[in-house]
């Protein structure tokens, strides 16, 4: 009987115990993925001349495009490699806010004016899946 108490007793203790086994909002963030950020920025930045070169050329125009367009991409390299340099120095150290997050303005409420995390990838190679999948395959 004692045995069957102290065991009904360890498991009602066992059932009211509540882990939380999902990971922090900032756990995406730590010190690698700052190192890696900065330098990807100081390493593919350069790509921000062609692929704003490209935007300007589909909302501005051929004339807006060669001037417009190659002042600010040259000015987003030169903010990426500022912002890479920055991360690349810092990695170890909660910087930004107490965290490791990008220290620039997100481009998803700025859609013209904010940065994404990583410079823009070029070429036919994207991780985004932008066709439907043939369902026969």
């Amino acid at each position: 009987m004692k045995l069957f108490l102290c065991s009904l007793l360890s498991l009602a203790l066992c059932a009211t115990a509540v882990a939380d086994i999902q990971a922090p909002p900032a756990s995406d963030f730590g010190p690698t993925r700052k190192l890696g950020r900065g330098l990807g920025n100081i390493a593919f930045g350069v790509t921000e001349i062609p692929y704003q070169w490209a935007v300007v050329n589909d909302m501005e125009g051929n004339a807006a495009a060669l001037s417009y367009g190659l002042v600010r991409g040259t000015g987003r390299v030169l903010a990426r490699l500022g912002y890479g340099i920055y991360e690349v120095a810092l990695f170890p150290f909660p910087t930004h806010k107490g965290g490791y997050t990008p220290p620039y303005r997100s481009d998803i409420p700025w859609i013209n004016s904010g940065y994404s995390e990583f410079p823009p990838e070029l070429g036919f190679e994207t991780r985004y899946n932008y066709v439907r999948l043939d369902p026969s395959l």
